[in-house]
Parts: C-alpha cells; sequence; structure tokens
C-alpha cells in the first residue's frame, strides 16, 4: 500500500525538510506504535491489580422480553461479559450499553448495582447508537490512515469532529508532510480495503481511563496529541484521559463507541481534502462512508451516500474538549427530537 506513492514523494519530502521538522518524531512508527501499546497493557494490568478483594454486585437486565438478574465482578466485569451470560445471539449483536439510563461502552467496567440494557444497532429511537457507530467508524479512519504511508513520510493523526450525521461523512484530520497531495483512485481503493480488513477482522474496541502523564507518555511522538491532553484532561473529571484501542492502534476519545468492529457494514473511504490553515500545514480530512452490518442496500443506493461524502465536510475544527461538548449537545437535542 502506497509504495508506489512513497517513493515518489520522497524527493518532495527533502525539499519540505525544514518545514516540517518540528513534527520529525525520534521513534519510528513501528516503534512508537508498540510503545504505546505496553504502556496501554501495562496501565490495564495496574487498574485490575489496584482492585483488590473482589466484590459482588447485581446487575438486573432488562429487555422487552425478559428480566435476569445477574451477579458479576465490581470493576471487573463489563455489559459484554453479561451479554455473554445471556445469550450468543445478544452478545454479537450488542452495539452500546444503557446503565441506570446512561450510555455506556460494552467493554467498560461495571462499578456498582445497576440496571442494564443491551442496544444493538437496530434499536429504536435511540440515537445515541447512531453517535456511536458514527465515531468509532471516525477512530477506524485513523487508524487506516496511520498505518497506510510507508515510513518515510511522516504521518500524525489530529484529531476527529463530533459525529455530525447528516453531514453524510465521517472524518478524521490528519497531517501528512505531502504538500499538494491528491491520492489517485487506485490509492483510495487501497485505504478502504484497509478499512474493510479491519472492520471484518471483528475486533473489540476497548476502552481505558488514565491519566494526564501516562497519556503524555503514550503520545509523546505526536505533537498534536501532546498539546491536546493538558486541555483535555484539565475539562475532565479527575484530569482523566479515556483511551480507546482496536488490535494495536490506540487514539484518544471521550465515547461512547460500539463494542465490536465486526458491526460494521458495507464501508468506504470515499474522499481526502486538504484543509491546511495557517496555523496547522499539510493537513488533511479523510472522510468516509458506512452502514450498519445487516442493513441491506443495492449498488445504486449506497454510490448515493459515496457521492455524498466525497463533498468536504465542513464540520467545525474545535478543540477537543468542544468536540465532545458538541457531541454531547447533538445527542440530547436528538433525543429530544
Amino acid at each position: 500500500m502506497f509504495q508506489r506513492c512513497g517513493s515518489l514523494c520522497l524527493n518532495s519530502l527533502k525539499l519540505q525538510s525544514n518545514v516540517s521538522s518540528k513534527y520529525m518524531s525520534v521513534l519510528s512508527k513501528a516503534e512508537a506504535k508498540k510503545r504505546r501499546n505496553a504502556l496501554f497493557d501495562e496501565e490495564k494490568k495496574r487498574q485490575r491489580a489496584s482492585i483488590g478483594r473482589m466484590e459482588k454486585i447485581e446487575v438486573k437486565y432488562q429487555s422487552p422480553t425478559e428480566e435476569v438478574v445477574l451477579v458479576m465482578n465490581k470493576g471487573i466485569s463489563t455489559p459484554h461479559d453479561c451479554a455473554k451470560h445471556i445469550s450468543e445471539g445478544i452478545t454479537n449483536v450488542s452495539a452500546l450499553a444503557l446503565v441506570d439510563g446512561n450510555s455506556w461502552d460494552m467493554h467498560k467496567p461495571l462499578i456498582s448495582n445497576c440496571e442494564l440494557q443491551l442496544l444493538s444497532m437496530m434499536t429504536p429511537k435511540i440515537s445515541t447508537v447512531n453517535y456511536a457507530f458514527w465515531r468509532t467508524c471516525s477512530f477506524i479512519l485513523g487508524a487506516v490512515a496511520d498505518t497506510a504511508f510507508k515510513e518515510d513520510i511522516t504521518v500524525h493523526l489530529h484529531s476527529f469532529p463530533a459525529p455530525v450525521i447528516k453531514s453524510g461523512s465521517f472524518v478524521y484530520d490528519v497531517f501528512i508532510d505531502l504538500p499538494n497531495w491528491k491520492p489517485s483512485d487506485a490509492e483510495m481503493r487501497a485505504m478502504s480495503a484497509l478499512f474493510i480488513k479491519l472492520v471484518n477482522s471483528g475486533l473489540p474496541v476497548e476502552r481505558l481511563e488514565t491519566t494526564e502523564h501516562v497519556a503524555q507518555e503514550m503520545f509523546q511522538e505526536n505533537p498534536f496529541k501532546s498539546k491536546q491532553i493538558p486541555d483535555i484532561a484539565a475539562h475532565n473529571i479527575e484530569n482523566k484521559i479515556t483511551l480507546y484501542r482496536i488490535g494495536d492502534h490506540v487514539d484518544i476519545s471521550k465515547g461512547p463507541m460500539v463494542g465490536n468492529t465486526n458491526l460494521i457494514g458495507r464501508c468506504t473511504i470515499a474522499a481526502v481534502h486538504e484543509v491546511t490553515t495557517d496555523e496547522q500545514e499539510h493537513i488533511y480530512r479523510f472522510q468516509g462512508v458506512a452502514i450498519p452490518k445487516g442493513i441491506l442496500l443495492n449498488h445504486f443506493a449506497y454510490s448515493i451516500l459515496e457521492d455524498r461524502a466525497k463533498k468536504l465536510n465542513n464540520v467545525m475544527w474545535l478543540p477537543q474538549r468542544d468536540i465532545e461538548e458538541d457531541f454531547a449537545e447533538n445527542v440530547k437535542l436528538s433525543a429530544q427530537n
């Protein structure tokens, strides 16, 4: 993937070295990713060890057809674990949970006695699921952009705006040290293939809350994330940073997200637009479109969605804390409607 582009752009990178030197990393992409995952695993293990004596909680699962009381482990068991106790069918389709009426990631530990509902992508009148789906697609789009280029091209993930479903595309803004880059049709197809490969891998979307210090350690090679982390922490409870992981890709987001990539059906990376501003150079907006698995559209209908997703998405480019507040407001307004 992108080998042709990588070799052709090598001279351009040399010409731009004075401009982009502040974005160069000490570690290679592979080394930075390996280090980030090691820190993620270490923090996850530390938090598990800090729980100490095991305590039990009662989880009342409610659905339109049944009510079940489960005895689970406080701080360890997740809605996904609860789903596995109920049925394989429910486990496979559960995208998001409601815990005492609040949105809850499928892999986020439960912390007290609670009432649990499990939501699928087909759950009516629960708009939060749609927003979580869209946000997960942006997250995966960042994973594709982060891995699609050869080592000789500097790539840093910037951020992705809150889901605005009516815009017609999910997006991720990425710094790529390629001035005036316009991907070919073959490259767009190759990136879509990478997206589809990740989706079909059936990867759980892990969630981890950590400290500002640990987050800075994880993203010290990314100048944009490093700059955003203190501001995110300052506007979150207990200065926490929420991380998500699929496979070996880790990123920052308040969430929520759906529980597994296999809940995503047909998907396309539709466009890449350069959105460079006076403050940030070589920022490219990756745009995609997807539908949940199980929803079938014929080729003509899906092509209409693809064509719409190709148009530049003008969602506001906001600091991460404002992005999350905007997301919450969107969910609130949608629920009222």
